[in-house]
């Protein structure tokens, strides 16, 4: 029997989906919520014209010193490695919030609309912006009110897309 609480329903998941479909359709969710971070961030940009952020980069980078992993090459091939790499991180952490959905979805746990948004959005927020704030590479603490804006609104939209996608995954 599902249990209701304040915030969602705990129960038995759905249409006898098992763990690992529940995580592989949570990957799915992330990837398109990660595909919709991405859709907004470079709309951001292109209505903006504002440039690329360096963090991605710039965490490649400490978390490799941190770690004592070089990164390979030199000059341009080391600087193209690092700008693969910090948006692959982007899309780990949008696929692995998701994954987490999944896993939640798989345990019964069924959400309002805007608890599922507003819970993914956080996640999501903390799986990218997390690292990047431990290792000293942005402090969230001084950024200004556009800084926010042009973060959360991205992110948003993910919390929006995985939601909506991990619902659609109910319907019979």
């Amino acid at each position: 029997m599902a249990k209701k609480t304040a915030i969602g329903t705990i129960g038995k998941g759905k249409r006898g989906i098992s763990t690992a479909g529940w995580m592989l359709r949570g990957a799915a969710a992330g990837a398109a919520g990660s595909t919709a971070l991405n859709a907004v961030t470079y709309l951001d940009m292109a209505v903006r014209g504002r440039g690329t952020s360096s963090t991605p980069e710039d965490t490649v980078e400490k978390l490799a010193r941190t770690a004592h992993l070089p990164i390979p090459g030199e000059g341009e091939t080391r600087e193209n490695r690092k700008q693969g790499l910090g948006p692959l991180m982007g899309l780990v952490a949008g696929i692995g919030v998701g994954v987490l959905g999944g896993l939640a979805r798989a345990s019964g746990y069924r959400s309002a609309t805007p608890v599922g948004i507003t819970l993914t959005t956080l996640g999501v927020l903390v799986a990218a912006n997390g690292p990047m704030t431990v290792l000293g590479v942005t402090d969230p603490r001084t950024w200004s009110a556009t800084d926010w804006v042009s973060d959360l609104v991205p992110h948003l939209a993910y919390g929006v897309v995985v939601k909506t996608t991990m619902d659609a995954f109910d319907r019979p």
